[in-house]
């Protein structure tokens, strides 16, 4: 394991049986990821990059190997033990937002310390919290609003403003830009990089768009299950410089 890293996988791999025939969906991942990263993780469809980001968030598990979170073998935890890790640990968000169509953003936004805490925190307490997220990503005028009263950007804001609520070390995006057009991606970049650089939050994204991997100051490139490139990105792009060259004006 890499000495003081937050993540580190050691010979990874995955197999899933199909139809009797294994499918082999990461064939020996071994690398590190110190915390306060931008990673950005890019492949094609079938590459494992999904499936690497699955067991990083403990939502599977390797067939074999090991990953080690923060100095723990998490490879072989209960479900219990994986569940309260990514209660505490991580925030996720996903292409499709996974916003609940019946409920206000807010209350989207207080879902995960209605599932980690139940009752251990009062009610006043779970919307003060949702609403500081809510404002962290620009949104606290539209805590009332409905996912249908919402743009694409604005759900995908209210899916990171949850992600945020129980202070995770480790953000993991799977192609949280996939269904945004291209302005609408610049400005959901620009709060991950924000949330990056002022919070020291390490955030790992999965994407198959090599101009939205350029956003993240290291680039690791998957192939049919394999590492075939790691490399640190000096000059990644900056989502706040691009927004404020198409402003209005400009």
């Amino acid at each position: 394991m890499a000495d003081g890293a937050l993540i580190a996988t050691q010979d990874l791999t995955k197999t899933y049986a199909m139809e009797g025939a294994p499918v082999h969906a990461l064939r020996g991942v071994t690398l590190a990821i110190q915390r306060g990263e931008f990673v950005a993780v890019v492949g094609p469809s079938g590459s494992g990059k999904s499936t690497f980001m699955h067991i990083l968030g403990c939502l599977d598990r390797p067939t074999t190997g090991t990953y080690h979170l923060d100095g723990r073998d998490v490879s072989g935890l209960s479900d219990d033990d994986l569940s309260a890790i990514r209660n505490r640990q991580i925030g996720f968000v996903f292409q499709g937002f996974n916003l609940l169509a019946r409920t206000s953003a807010l209350e989207n936004v207080e879902l995960p310390l209605l599932y980690a805490h139940r009752d251990r925190i009062a009610p006043a307490e779970r919307r003060a919290r949702a609403l500081r997220a809510l404002a962290a990503v620009g949104l606290a005028d539209r805590a009332g609003h409905h996912p249908n009263q919402l743009s694409g950007g604005q759900q995908q804001r209210v899916a990171i403003a949850r992600a945020l609520l129980n202070d995770p070390a480790i953000l993991l995006a799977d192609e949280p830009t996939g269904n945004l057009d291209s302005r609408t991606s610049i400005e959901i970049m620009e709060i991950f990089q924000r949330l990056n650089v002022e919070r020291g939050i390490t955030i790992v994204l999965i994407t198959h768009e090599p101009q939205v991997a350029e956003y993240g100051s290291r680039i690791i490139r998957f192939t049919d299950g394999r590492v075939v490139s790691d490399q640190t990105n000096a000059a990644h792009r900056a989502a706040a410089a691009e927004l404020q060259t198409a402003a209005p004006g400009n």
